[in-house]
């Protein structure tokens, strides 16, 4: 800010009340530092914060000789002060500066004792007018000071309003972009196939139609299936396989009948209609009038001798329950009835679940071994070997339960190949190694793998449920929006479909009944996606121990 030199270095002595200070070096800066000639500023006074000059003087910030003349020449003049407070240059409650020790303080354009925003230091010097001579100069009154703040905000407004028309004009141009690209390339809508239809007498299993899904068939009792079980939506709009039909199963067609017997169809079963001396649920056995075949007569537990009576003159003789009378009267003799027998060749109801022992004048149900039999006399109940420790499984594998027996596994990881390789963290899951960032097969394997047993009797009634997969976010961390099932391999897949039981779960469907004893493998993947992107799959792979017997 222009200031009053003084001959020989350029910086004035200071007259106390023209509002400059006593000394150069008493809040008063160059506005090009390093150069005390020519303009100075307000700067900050000695005692507040000030930094030093290389000089060693704090709040000039000249440096070197310029600064020491600016000191030596502005010793304070005490007298020139009073001198100068006399005029009447300065109106009605201008602030005056007043000595405060050695140094002077200046007051700021507010009145009050202060410094001016760092800002309007820099833009001052902008909107002021360049100081004309070293000679006859003066500092800014109050007027001018606030003259000169007001112009700094109309400027501020005026970049303000510019700045935000600019910010307009951009948004509106971006809009207009943005709706001529959205008309002129419209968002293909997702690939998918024609809705397909459950069968007559069957089913249908899944209801998404998009690329890569699938479906599958089932048939109701009674009914097989013919066509594909499964059908696979493909990128060009089209199911894979054949149309899936049910055809009614005709039990008469292999003639199951002898003898001249007459098959009838029913529901899941057959009846044959027998000719006379014929019988039997396929008309095999030949009727007799002699003692039946379910008759023992060469065992003498088997036979017994009637309890006769007379009465009113006319002998009568009955057996005990679980013979029958064979002969005359006279000469008869009580035989054992074999139930057992009785009730396979009448198709009637099962006596035992497994096996019917005839015994002299009842009979006795027996289970297979591995099996105990349970209270009723009737039904036999599987032996737990592993619980019991009756298991000879080695040190590292684990015993698994089956029906009538158990099974030693001990599951692998998989081999590395190539940047996929895993780890065992638990006796029966594998988890993947990190992948290489760019390593997009890596990326794509299963992250984990899990093994899972289950035990099945022979001939499950089918649609039976086997395994469900479900998912579950980490703690702070977002889960899936989207889950796909499927089965990825197995030795007979066309037993089973995975169907969706709510938005975070599969399950497995046994479709056709599995008859044992036979061992059953199938692999089912659970891909989770967030946003419509891949985010890791999960693989499961499920061996099922299927009994010789149906309990």
């Amino acid at each position: 800010m222009p200031g009053r030199c003084l001959p020989g270095d350029g910086c004035p002595a200071g007259v106390p009340g023209d509002g400059c200070p006593a000394g150069v070096s008493r809040g008063w800066m160059p506005t090009e530092p390093g150069r005390c000639p020519g303009g100075w500023m307000p700067g900050r006074c000695p005692g507040d914060g000030c930094p030093r000059s290389p000089a060693g003087v704090p709040g000039d910030g000249c440096a070197g000789p310029a600064r020491r003349r600016g000191g030596e020449a502005s010793r304070p003049r005490h007298g020139a002060a009073r001198g100068r407070r006399g005029r009447g240059g300065e109106s009605a409650g201008q602030p005056v500066p007043r000595a405060a020790g050695p140094h002077r303080t200046m007051a700021g354009p507010r009145g009050a004792r202060g410094r001016l925003p760092p800002l309007l230091l820099l833009l001052l010097p902008l909107l002021l007018p360049p100081p004309a001579a070293p000679a006859a100069q003066s500092c800014l009154s109050r007027q001018q000071l606030l003259a000169a703040i007001r112009q700094m905000q109309q400027l501020l407004k005026g970049q303000e309003t510019r700045f935000s028309e600019g910010l307009r004009a951009v948004r509106s141009r971006l809009s207009t972009i943005h709706a001529s690209l959205a008309k002129a390339a419209p968002e293909p809508p997702a690939a998918a196939c024609p809705a397909l239809q459950a069968p007559a007498d069957g089913r249908k299993f899944g209801s998404k139609y998009l690329v890569d899904h699938e479906v599958h068939f089932a048939c109701n009792p009674g009914f097989q299936l013919l066509g594909s079980s499964t059908r696979i939506c493909q990128a060009n709009g089209s199911w894979t396989g054949q149309e899936a039909r049910c055809a009614e199963i005709r039990e008469c067609s292999s003639s199951p009948c002898q003898n001249g017997g007459t098959c009838l169809e029913g529901l899941n079963h057959f009846k044959c209609l027998c000719p006379p001396q014929w019988t039997g649920t396929t008309c095999q056995y030949q009727a007799q009038t002699a003692p039946p075949t379910w008759s023992v007569t060469d065992d003498p537990a088997f036979s017994r001798q009637p309890r006769c009576a007379q009465v009113a003159q006319t002998q009568q003789c009955s057996c005990d329950p679980g013979f029958h009378m064979s002969g005359t009267a006279s000469n008869g003799i009580c035989q054992d009835l074999n139930e057992c027998e009785v009730y396979r060749q009448q198709g009637g109801p099962r006596l035992c679940a497994h096996a019917c022992v005839n015994i002299p004048g009842s009979f006795r149900c027996s289970c297979p071994a591995g099996y105990i039999l349970l209270g009723d006399g009737k039904s036999c109940e599987d032996i737990d070997e592993c619980s019991l420790s009756q298991d000879n499984c080695t040190s590292g594998s684990t015993c698994i339960n089956t029906g009538g027996g158990f099974q030693c596994v001990t599951p692998q990881c998989p081999p590395a190949a190539g940047n996929v390789s895993y780890v065992k963290t638990s006796p029966f899951q594998c988890e993947r190694n990190p992948c290489p960032m760019e390593s997009r097969s890596c990326h794509q394997a299963p992250k984990t793998i899990s093994f899972h047993y289950l035990p099945l009797p022979s001939g499950l009634q089918t649609p039976a449920p086997l395994f469900r997969m479900a998912t579950a976010a980490a703690p702070g961390r977002p889960g899936p929006d989207s889950l796909r099932f499927g089965i990825a391999g197995g030795n007979e897949r066309g037993h089973f479909v995975v169907q969706r039981s709510d938005r975070h779960t599969g399950e497995l469907l046994l479709l056709q009944s599995l008859r044992g004893p036979r061992t059953v493998r199938v692999d089912v993947d659970m891909a989770e996606y967030l946003d419509r992107a891949f985010q890791a799959k999960h693989l499961s792979k499920i061996t099922l121990f299927v009994s010789a017997y149906e309990f």
